[in-house]
């Protein structure tokens, strides 16, 4: 007599690193890819509560898990953009399709690290800045906010980095 057919549950693929989402889990990030995650914090507390830089950094400071950030590029974001705000949001905004006031603050803070990070952090490779760009406009932004993070700091990379995206561009060809 043959055995009866018994449907079983699959077992749950295992995704070492990621949570059910497919973000890195919380163990796995790097203190700078965290300091990114609490300055984006900040500077969206900028945008939206207009509130200063020493305020916003206090409050900052107190959270859960802000001694596994890499507080030094955490302060170079944070002080940084807001410093330069007006020179940064000068090379975002003609890289746009709509008005920078259209653009949602989780994104807009986003876009300033970028454009920080290509100015300011060379020892960031660029593809390094534009990915985790992308990672927290996943984790933080809009539905399809990453795609249109990834579209603008593309456009923004060779201005900003030309010689390092020129030799990118000349590896690969």
């Amino acid at each position: 007599m043959a055995e009866p057919f018994i449907k079983t549950k699959r077992p749950p693929q295992i995704r070492t690193g990621l949570t059910d989402t497919g973000v890195k889990k919380a163990a796995d990030k790097s203190a700078r890819t965290r300091a990114r995650e609490f300055a984006l914090q900040a500077l969206y507390q900028h945008l939206v509560g207009q509130n200063g830089a020493d305020s916003i950094d206090a409050f900052t400071r107190d959270l859960v898990g802000f001694h596994k950030a890499d507080s030094a590029h955490y302060d170079a974001l944070l002080h940084g953009c807001i410093e330069s705000e007006k020179a940064l949001d000068e090379n975002i905004t003609p890289l746009l399709d709509r008005k920078m006031a259209e653009i949602s603050p989780v994104e807009h803070a986003i876009l300033w690290i970028g454009a920080y990070e290509f100015t300011n952090c060379l020892d960031v490779p660029y593809r390094v800045v534009i990915n985790e760009c992308i990672e927290l406009a996943k984790a933080f932004g809009g539905t399809d906010g990453h795609k249109y993070v990834n579209g603008v700091l593309h456009k923004m990379a060779p201005s900003l980095r030309a010689s390092e995206v020129a030799a990118d561009q000349s590896r690969q060809a």
